[in-house]
This record gives structure tokens, sequence and C-alpha cells, in this order.
């Protein structure tokens, strides 16, 4: 099975990005499925039904996501209603799951696992590491066919670490959040395929797909600054695409 997992789609400009280079992707790439984080995708923060449906109209077929999930008014209380997973190592009682067992056509049995990590993040969260432990126990009797982790964390170490804990136990391991694309897909000595980020798919004439004069004034003077998206200039399209049967996995990096 050949999945096409998009990097954090930040705002309009990831949507635009995404609509526009997916229907082609799939087709041109042999894609499968479709799977994108979408934490950032409504004004820069946070999800809305209409703008993950925008989205799943180009081809996505399932959303992860992170930190920033929350943030639009109300998502609370749509969320179950939502192709979205959330990270599941936050506490019980936040809405929604972090781990979803889909059905991929003749392909067979996805088990997709959203983890955020701890390193800098400062977030009230359970371990990653014994929280995977615990969603692959649980699934053990369901035997899915393919397994994949989107691990949403700052540190660089801590997604080795956790793609090391893993390897040979799940399929893929890929990482998201810090918005800058990694150049180390590899494959685990067991078999995991991996990748410490993605990358954003959104504007790249900005820092992390915020105003650069916002960001660098914030730099001279030290003094907080309200952000501002930026939404002129060049797109990116930041994914990778993991052979799960051919245990293979290579960047598609494109700019619109």
């Amino acid at each position: 099975m050949r999945v096409l997992f998009v990097g954090d789609v930040v705002a309009s400009p990831g949507r635009k990005a995404v609509v526009k280079l997916v229907p082609d992707i799939i087709r041109e790439k042999n894609i499968d499925y479709v799977i994108a984080n979408a934490e950032n995708v409504s004004h820069g923060r946070g999800v809305t039904q209409d703008d993950l449906a925008e989205m799943q109209e180009a081809g996505v077929n399932y959303f992860t996501s992170g930190d920033h999930l929350f943030w639009q008014r109300g998502t609370e209380n749509i969320i179950d209603t939502l192709p979205i997973i959330r990270p599941a190592n936050y506490p019980k009682r936040v809405p929604g799951t972090g781990h979803k067992l889909l059905t991929v056509g003749n392909k067979g049995t996805l088990l997709l696992i959203n983890l955020i990590g701890r390193t800098f993040l400062n977030e009230r969260l359970d371990d990653p590491f014994t929280k995977a432990d615990e969603i692959l126990s649980q699934y053990e009797s369901s035997n899915p066919d393919y397994i994949i982790v989107d691990f949403h964390a700052e540190s660089s170490s801590e997604k080795h670490a956790l793609g090391f804990y893993l390897d040979g136990r799940v399929n893929a391991v890929v990482g998201s959040h810090t918005h800058v694309p990694t150049c180390d897909a590899r494959v685990f000595p067991n078999g995991t395929l991996y990748v410490s980020d993605i990358g954003m798919t959104g504007n790249i004439d900005s820092v992390l797909g915020v105003k650069k004069e916002i960001i660098l004034e914030l730099y001279l003077t030290g003094l907080n600054q309200r952000f501002e998206w930026e939404y002129s200039g060049r797109n990116a399209f930041r994914s990778v695409i993991l052979d799960l049967n051919q245990s293979k996995i290579e960047r598609l990096d494109l700019e619109i």
C-alpha cells in the first residue's frame, strides 16, 4: 500500500497547495491513501469542518493533528464527527480519540496513531512511549495490516528515540510540528520507515507561515508581537510517500 502523508497544512496557502497538487499526485504516484496533519489548517490555528471537507474533496482521506487542534471555538463539541484524530497521550478527559482503525479499500486495514512529544512543549501530557505500547496492545486482536504513527514533537532526539522504540512494531513513524522538512528519511534496522519532520505545507516566503516582518520585529525588540499569516508569495507542498509493502520512504517536495 502506498500512502501519501502531507506535512502540517497551514492556513489557506496550505489548503491551496493541497487542492492543486494532491489529485495529480494520487494519479501519477499510484497513491492508495492520503493523510495530512491539519492542526493549523484554519486561519493558521485549529480546524473547521468546512476546511477539512475542502481537502477531502481534493483526495485527502484522513487527518492527524497536534497542540493547536482545539484553537477554533467549538471544536471540542464536534471533534467526534470529524475525520481527524488528536494526540493520544492527551488526558483521557480531552474530547476525541488518538487512534483510528481505517479500512483502505481492498488494501487492508490501517491503524493510524497520533502522539505528541513532551520535550520543550510544556504540555501536561502522558508519556508517548508507554501510550504507544497501550494502543498497540489494544489492537493486538484486530491485527491491523499496517500501522502509521504521526509523532507531533519539537525535539528531533525525542522523535528518533520513539522511532527506535517502535522499530519493527509499526510500519512508519513520521514527525510533524516544527514546519521544517528534514532530509533524514530512512528505514530503521527492523523495517520501520522514519522521517523526523515532513515539514510545512504552506507559504514559504514567511517564517514558518507567519509574516517575516513580524518575526523580525520580535527578535529585534524582544517584544511580543501579534502573529499574522503570510498569504502572498510562494507556497510549498511538503510530504512523504510511504510504500508500506516495499518498506520504502521518499520525500515529495513541490512549490506552486
